[in-house]
Parts: C-alpha cells; sequence; structure tokens
C-alpha cells in the first residue's frame, strides 16, 4: 500500500493555484520547483508548496484531490489560512 499526497501550489499569497495529487511529494514538488512540473505550473510559476495531507493510501488522496477541485476558490483560500495563514513555502520543512 502506497501512502499518497494531496497538495496546493501557490505563485504567490492569493496567486495563482495548483491543485494536484502524488505519492512521492518531495519528488514531486521539486519537479514543480526546477520546472519538471506541468506546463500550467511553468506557465504561472507555482512553486510555492501552501497546503499538503498525506493519506495513508493513494486511492484515498486521489478521492480527495477530486472532491478539492469542485471546490470554490474561496473555499481553498480558507483551507491553505487556515494551516498556513503566512503562505510559508512548506516544502522545506518536510526535511
Amino acid at each position: 500500500m502506497r501512502l499518497g499526497y494531496v497538495y496546493l501550489m501557490a505563485s504567490k499569497r492569493n496567486g495563482t493555484l495548483y491543485l494536484g495529487v502524488t505519492s512521492n511529494l518531495v519528488e514531486r514538488v521539486s519537479a514543480h520547483k526546477e520546472g519538471r512540473g506541468s506546463a500550467f505550473v511553468q506557465k504561472y510559476n507555482v512553486t510555492t508548496l501552501v497546503w499538503f495531507e498525506e493519506h495513508a493510501l493513494i486511492v484515498n488522496a486521489i478521492q480527495r484531490e477530486t472532491s478539492l477541485k469542485r471546490w470554490s476558490r474561496k473555499w481553498k483560500l480558507a483551507l491553505i489560512e487556515e494551516r498556513n495563514p503566512d503562505w510559508k513555502d512548506l516544502y522545506y520543512g518536510l526535511f
């Protein structure tokens, strides 16, 4: 069984958001930061990890991502603000 992560990246505070899912959060965020992420991430410079959740199973993370994609932008911003009110890059705390 693989762990799964749902994550939100931002270009800046209240900027462009990117919602994704992965089984390896460190590698995936590194890819985004190095420009190896999606074309959307490259185009909008969405390189700051502002929120993530860990799930015991990747299938649960995928279900959560699908659910969050239906959320309004306002709700996603509230999700970030609840746990990361300063919009710090959480990537560096993963090590």
